[in-house]
């Protein structure tokens, strides 16, 4: 196996209230521009024998309202050291085959590599993005009973895997964004309000 990865999946975007994307991608976004960062920690894996477990990865993402008509632009985040960078860019930008590349024809605009220090942190139902001196990011699980510690919303589903490729339970956790995050990469502003998480194992 040429390389092979498991974690969590982190996502918000500047939806209003779910991110339809995920839930029914064909009814379109709720604005004219999808703007959403994806956030991967890796807690396992290796990319051609790089072993690349604790690092981080970002895409920061930009799609027309109907995202799967194409038209993306993408720049990636990266936490690693030179050799793991490598690794995941290549892999992240569909060199190395997988779901990636089997989007490759959808992406208008490669925005370009950053390396940057990342930190995941997660507590209770609130998770945390912070990407070096760019932006900072949370995301809380919905909770529809209003009660502390109450069971989070949770889609489940056989998702389209174009849209969710890789999530390995068939589910994920909604979430509502932080007031007050934001990320600026690439010369775009990312005010999300909202997110979701869930785990993820990719293999090619």
């Amino acid at each position: 196996m040429a390389w092979s990865l498991e974690g969590q999946l982190f996502e918000t975007c500047n939806c209003d209230l779910i991110c339809p994307c995920s839930a029914y991608p064909f009814a379109g976004a709720d604005y004219d521009r999808c703007l959403t960062v994806y956030g991967f920690r890796i807690d396992s894996g290796q990319i051609e024998g790089v072993d690349i477990a604790g690092t981080i990865m970002a895409i920061a993402f930009d799609a027309p309202k109907y995202f799967l008509e194409g038209n993306w632009r993408l720049g990636l985040l990266v936490d690693a050291n030179a050799e793991q960078a490598a690794k995941l860019t290549a892999l992240f930008t569909g060199e190395l085959g997988g779901p990636v590349a089997a989007l490759s024809s959808m992406i208008s605009e490669n925005l370009g590599v950053q390396r940057v220090p990342m930190q995941y942190s997660v507590q209770s139902g609130t998770r945390v993005l912070t990407v070096g001196n760019l932006g900072r990011l949370a995301i809380t699980e919905l909770v529809p009973t209003g009660e502390e510690n109450g069971p989070p919303a949770r889609l489940t589903a056989k998702f389209n895997p174009k849209t969710a490729a890789g999530l390995t339970d068939g589910q994920i956790t909604m979430c509502k964004a932080e007031t007050g995050s934001h990320l600026d990469a690439f010369g775009i502003e990312y005010r999300p309000k909202v997110g979701l998480w869930g785990h993820f194992a990719l293999a090619g």
